[in-house]
């Protein structure tokens, strides 16, 4: 195996991200066959990439943007400068920062509003493990920590290593300028499993994260506003406010 790799130039990505290229490229293969359609076939045809990338540990992507996922002894899986996806998205609620800080800190609550999140497990109080809802009926899951926080105003967050989805992001709680709430502002960074081409793939199924980033957050609003969580948002009243960046 050793050798296959050095062939197509050595291994670049994690082993948590071999897993679940596979994993996920044989579940979106699959979907792609039973379709018996054109889209069907290029579908297929795209997921075999991600089982290649699987197989031999190497990304062709990755090696074009320079870009280096392979197990490091740091312990951490966090997304660099430049790399992968960024959403940024930013909501004001009628709550004073001290509440919405204290109610995120509890990250065990973070799937009453986060639709594709099928859980979160508390560890201690920095350390917890996700579990999210991925393309063809996959899961996705890693350890993560609170690296650096500030009361009342602001939580960061990342990956462990051997995530299955390198990511990293910062919540901040912001008086409001007029004095009435506070605006939560999410910025959010990962890179999605299998880079673009699972971006792409992941888009093609109907999966956009800036969409569902910014709908969990205005869910996050009714929540704390009303004690209550609304209905995905319509499409065509889907809220301002966003900016996704691909860097």
């Amino acid at each position: 195996m050793e050798r296959s790799n050095n062939v197509f130039g050595g291994i670049n990505i994690s082993s948590a991200e071999r897993l679940a290229s596979t994993l996920v490229g044989g579940a979106l293969m699959a979907y792609g066959l039973k379709r018996r359609s054109l889209g069907g076939t290029l579908m297929a045809l795209g997921a075999g990439s991600l089982v290649f990338r699987g197989a031999t540990g190497h990304c062709l992507v990755y090696k074009a943007l320079g870009l280096n996922t392979s197990e490091t002894k740091s312990g951490v899986a966090s997304v660099r400068h430049n790399e992968g996806i960024k959403i940024e998205t930013s909501v004001t609620i009628d709550k004073s920062p001290g509440e919405l800080y204290r109610f995120w800190r509890n990250v065990e609550n973070l799937p009453r509003f986060m639709t594709n999140l099928e859980s979160v497990k508390k560890i201690d109080d920095k350390h917890s493990h996700w579990v999210v809802k991925a393309p063809a009926g996959t899961t996705l899951e890693w350890g993560a920590e609170i690296y650096n926080e500030k009361e009342n105003e602001f939580i960061a967050w990342r990956s462990l290593q051997n995530a299955e989805l390198n990511n990293a992001g910062s919540v901040h709680f912001t008086p409001s300028p007029d004095g009435r709430g506070t605006t939560v502002k999410v910025i959010l960074s990962y890179v999605p499993p299998g880079g673009k081409i699972g971006q792409a793939i992941a888009t093609f199924l109907g999966q956009e994260p800036e969409r569902q980033i910014r709908q969990d957050l205005w869910r996050f609003k009714e929540l704390m506003e009303a004690d209550e969580i609304a209905p995905p948002w319509p499409r065509a009243l889907d809220p301002v406010g966003s900016a996704v960046r691909h860097d």
